[in-house]
């Protein structure tokens, strides 16, 4: 199986990270991609990438959170980056309303920016649209010229939304939030096509029960397929199976 959405670079896994990927191995886990936050992420990110180049693959973006005054520079890092080293993705980027509304507009600004060299270098990107789902997709709309191609991380969406991505022509990542009570997948996923699903941990955040509220690593990823077999009413296999599939065409082109 694939985690397409891992932050396997942070602190909380600098003690026992060859530990981690060993239970994650031991659980068929075995590709790790890791999405860039802001500037200070970077060395940790590309580190790991290149201690583990066969399984920890690298994508580089600026993370909607760290959208601040100093957004130009941090841009500038990501461009030079992306121009100089190889990437799986951009990502994360997109919209996030729900810690800070006051940088919007430079987020707004950011996402399509990051978006257009994607599409130069023919990249897929990774969304991060926390409280913000009906503005990235109107900016990945605006930018679909048929060539645009990604997921939207942690869906947590309606139907409805779920259809729009689907028009563009993008996959939902599925995380932890699907063993909660009230994420509402329940009723949305039976409505997804599996084609359009991918599975990540977001690692070390958003934890699937039983692991609620502790560190979350790539090993728990077979909570989250369990749960979405149980949902979708499909072998498990069937979901690990097609959600790797769904992952390996769409980074496959890249790395």
């Amino acid at each position: 199986m694939i985690d397409t959405h891992t932050h396997l670079y942070l602190e909380e896994f600098k003690a026992d990270i060859e530990e981690v990927l060993q239970k994650a191995a031991s659980e068929a886990v075995t590709k790790f991609y890791l999405p860039n936050v802001d500037s200070t992420s970077i060395a940790d990110l590309l580190a790991l990438a290149e201690k583990y180049p066969d399984s920890c693959i690298p994508m580089m973006g600026l993370h909607p959170c760290y959208v601040k005054e100093n957004a130009a520079d941090e841009l500038k890092l990501v461009q030079d980056w992306l121009q100089k080293h190889s990437f799986a993705a951009v990502g994360e980027i997109g919209l996030d309303y729900y810690w800070d509304k006051s940088f919007v507009p430079q987020q707004k600004d950011a996402f399509r920016q990051q978006i257009n060299w994607a599409l130069e270098l023919n990249l897929p990107i990774v969304i991060h649209s926390r409280d913000s789902m009906q503005d990235c997709i109107a900016i990945v709309k605006e930018h679909q010229n048929g060539k645009l191609r990604g997921i939207f991380h942690c869906f947590g969406g309606s139907v409805e939304e779920a259809k729009q991505i689907i028009d563009l022509g993008f996959l939902m990542g599925i995380g932890g939030v699907v063993t909660y009570k009230k994420s509402g997948l329940a009723e949305v996923l039976p409505n997804i096509p599996l084609e359009f699903l991918v599975v990540e941990t977001d690692a070390p955040y958003l934890s699937p029960v039983p692991f609620r509220g502790k560190r979350n690593e790539p090993s728990y990823l077979k909570y989250i397929v369990e749960k979405m077999a149980e949902i979708m009413k499909l072998p498990v296999e069937e979901i690990a199976a097609k959600t790797t599939m769904n992952a390996e065409k769409l980074f496959g082109s890249s790395k």
